[in-house]
């Protein structure tokens, strides 16, 4: 090693899944003692992820060394975790979900566009790559830390350096932001148009969540038919993807698996075939967890130093959309009631957090003014089953477009 060169290391896939396993753990651990962590709904993969990140960022300022990783799992890992969202895009349940879950899906696919849109034209501004406005976009926005774990190399493929550190940076950012900007939007709507609660009928019973009334039971066979299934849709999605390459037809290599595994879900909704759903979804978070871990501990935090000034500015004009967004259009799409008020103060959470954030701001608000139970319906049944699968159709659409 000569003067002044960092000394690298590179660890290879046992190292690797070692670590990330070390800092899930740490996650758990930080956040039951830590109550800020708790309160904002952040993952412990991304606790421990950043933690990583952030004495890697010190080792490399420093000059002391740096750190390569093999990305093989992590790969298959995202592979796994996409491949669960097609599972859950089931056309059947959209349908019984009634037409309040497909306006809620219209009015986040809208923000999704309007959140690429502005962070489009604000990085042009101030004379950076566009694709800077998709990561403090949709990518980290209305996608949360897994969707920019797994669009930040593929932005960063088509130009943009740094675009896993500053996806997830965003995407923490959001976390916070959708947490505290919720309430203010619900008050404000309740006492501008005189709204009250009104006494309601419970969600039918009818509607169940991931398109099954019956009750699942996780079983070593169930879990085996998940695996079975969700490797079944890798394997055809990928070849999928390489099939359409031959053509210079180039997507993403995570879409392939999530359009196979939809439409193995919607066949086997048609015919009955029971595919194990929940043990897909258990295999899906569980991918999400090492997914993220492994993504988060390679960030190159030194990367973001340049771009402090104009990636502030796109998150600030996004927190000053999302609330002008709910409080206008989310609420007069959604029928100009209180269960509308409601789902605008979950949107706020959901567009710049995480589901979960949505239903911290939606409980908070219902606690203090009376049940909404539309509005905790709807909005985890488009966060849980259709939003991710939507948000990474539109994404690819836009690189594309400015690629």
């Amino acid at each position: 090693m000569s003067d002044g060169e960092v000394l690298t290391y590179h660890l290879d896939m046992v190292t690797t899944l070692g670590i990330a396993t070390a800092l899930l753990i740490a996650g758990h651990f930080i956040k039951k003692i830590v109550p800020f962590l708790e309160r904002f709904y952040i993952p412990s993969p991304v606790i421990g992820g950043v933690f990583f990140a952030l004495m890697t960022f010190a080792l490399h300022e420093f000059r002391i060394c740096d750190f390569t990783y093999e990305s093989g799992l992590k790969d298959v890992f995202m592979m796994a975790f996409f491949t669960s969202i097609g599972f859950m895009a089931s056309a059947k349940i959209l349908v019984r979900g009634g037409i309040g879950v497909l306006l809620f899906l219209v009015c986040s696919t809208l923000l999704i566009i309007c959140q690429n849109l502005a962070g489009i034209s604000i990085a042009s501004l101030f004379g950076e790559h566009p694709l800077l406005g998709i990561a403090a976009g949709s990518v980290s926005l209305s996608g949360g830390h897994g969707t920019s774990a797994a669009f930040g190399p593929e932005l960063e493929k088509f130009g943009l350096s740094g675009g896993l550190s500053i996806s997830v940076a965003c995407a923490t950012f959001g976390l916070i932001a959708g947490s505290v900007s919720g309430g203010p939007v619900g008050k404000l709507l309740l006492a501008k148009h005189r709204i009250t609660c009104k006494k309601q009928d419970s969600v039918s019973d009818d509607v169940p969540n991931n398109g099954s009334s019956q009750v699942h039971h996780i079983t070593e066979g169930s879990l085996f038919r998940a695996a079975l299934v969700t490797a079944l849709s890798i394997m055809t999605g990928c070849l999928a993807v390489k099939w359409l390459s031959g053509m210079n037809i180039i997507i993403p290599a995570y879409l392939g698996p999530m359009v196979a595994a939809s439409l193995i879900r919607n066949i086997t909704d048609h015919t009955g075939h029971d595919i194990a759903i929940p043990s897909i979804d258990i295999i899906g978070k569980i991918s999400l967890q090492f997914f993220l871990a492994m993504a988060l501990m390679s960030m190159r935090l030194w990367e973001l130093k340049e771009l402090a000034v104009p990636l502030f500015s796109i998150l600030a004009a996004q927190c000053v959309i999302i609330a002008l967004f709910s409080y206008f259009i989310t609420f007069r799409i959604m029928g100009k009631d209180y269960d509308a008020a409601v789902i605008s103060c979950g949107q706020c959470g959901f567009g710049m957090g995480a589901t979960p954030n949505a239903m911290a701001n939606m409980d908070t608000m219902t606690v203090a003014n009376g049940p909404s139970p539309k509005a905790f319906f709807v909005v985890p049944m488009v966060g849980a089953l259709f939003i991710d699968f939507v948000n990474a159709i539109l994404i690819t659409g836009f690189i594309k477009i400015l690629s």
